[in-house]
This record gives C-alpha cells, sequence and structure tokens, in this order.
C-alpha cells in the first residue's frame, strides 16, 4: 500500500455494526469505504457529482470486533481524463493492525446531467492551497 496514505476517518465498531460472528459485518465496513472515498474525490475534484465506477479485490485481512476503533486510509494514486483512482487501507486504530485494503477504488467526475466531464486535475491538491494567501 502506499506510504503517504491519509487516515482521516475513524469509526467505533457498535453492537448495531455486527454480523452474526460478532465481528464487524464487511458490508457495513464497505459502507463506510465508499462514502470516505466518495468525500475524498468530492474534495480533490471540487465536484460533488461524482459516482463510484469501479472497485477491485477487496482483501479482508482481520475482524474488527465490538468496541474497535478502525481508521480509513485513503490516497488518490492516479488521475485520469474524467475519472480518479485511489487505494484504501484500514486498520485498527490502537494496534495498527491491518483490517483490509483495496488496491483501485475509480470515482468518475460527472456533469449536472449524469455525464462524465474532464476534471482537469493532475494531482493530489489540500484545501489550505487553493485558499486565497492574501487573506
Amino acid at each position: 500500500m502506499e506510504t503517504n496514505m491519509n487516515f482521516h476517518t475513524r469509526k467505533w465498531v457498535k453492537p448495531e455494526d455486527l454480523n452474526p460472528n460478532h465481528s464487524l459485518f464487511g458490508g457495513r465496513l464497505l459502507q463506510w469505504i465508499d462514502e470516505e472515498a466518495a468525500l475524498y474525490a468530492i474534495i480533490q475534484l471540487e465536484n460533488k457529482h461524482i459516482v463510484t465506477k469501479f472497485i477491485s479485490e477487496i482483501n479482508f485481512i482481520s475482524s474488527p470486533k465490538q468496541g474497535d476503533i478502525i481508521e480509513i486510509g485513503i490516497v488518490a494514486t492516479h488521475f485520469g481524463k474524467t475519472s480518479m483512482t485511489m487505494q484504501c487501507e484500514v486498520r485498527n486504530k490502537l494496534t495498527r493492525e491491518q483490517i483490509l485494503t483495496i488496491d483501485k477504488i475509480v470515482f468518475v467526475n460527472l456533469d449536472e446531467n449524469g455525464k462524465p466531464v474532464p476534471h482537469g486535475k493532475t494531482e493530489i491538491t489540500y484545501v489550505k492551497d487553493r485558499l486565497n494567501p492574501n487573506e
């Protein structure tokens, strides 16, 4: 996985997040990842009209239990003409144990009519760098 992964989002595994095996339900984790990746894409592409296009193989490595705190890491790895590709890693916040990895999550930049449109981005930017430096 990418070394400059940003771990911004933390989730607390609660009883309603569990499967019958008393570990985190994989579908709930994938929901959290898709949401986090979408927010990351919206911020990077500066457009709220984006859609998940592709998620590669999902590698579940370990199972979080109730009470665990997990963190979701996302990093952009490639900018296409209308798309953005990311990597994801989920780990236990306290033990740093890897929980899941996804090599590729692809989002597509859309116009108001839902059609792919070029985004003009070529690298990761940060909101603070886009702000007016004179303010």
